[in-house]
């Protein structure tokens, strides 16, 4: 088989909003999640500067707002974020239920002659 899939709603719900799709999905080069934010949830501060991610998140139901190192990103429906592996980030989802797809890729390493992906430490 050429590829695999996968329902969102078939994978065991995280951190009562996040729903991490890489492993039932044998990736290998990038991370997805998807977030189905109630009304009031936020999700813990956290940066990836240990694997080296950068994530890119996608509004694409409701508005919510991603606290980027301390600045407030405002969003609504269609609007994507990139965020640099460094940088703390955190969901903080207002009165009504927001959805994210979030998706993440390691940093191809300097020493890596091949220009294989490292995904060592990989998180999704």
């Amino acid at each position: 088989m050429a590829y695999r899939k996968v329902n969102y709603e078939d994978v065991e719900q995280v951190s009562s909003a996040m729903h991490f799709l890489s492993e039932p999905l044998e990736t290998e080069q990038v991370g997805v999640t998807v977030a189905r934010c109630d009304p009031g949830w936020k999700s813990r501060p956290h940066d990836h500067a240990d694997n080296d991610h950068e994530e890119v998140y996608v509004l694409i139901e409701g508005s919510a707002t991603v606290v980027v190192d301390d600045d407030p990103v405002e969003m609504e429906a269609g609007d994507a974020l990139w965020i640099p592996p460094e940088s703390t980030r955190q969901i903080r989802n207002g009165d009504e239920e927001s959805a994210f797809v979030l998706v993440s890729a390691p940093g191809l390493g300097d020493d890596d002659e091949d220009g294989e992906w490292l995904v060592t430490g990989f998180a999704g």
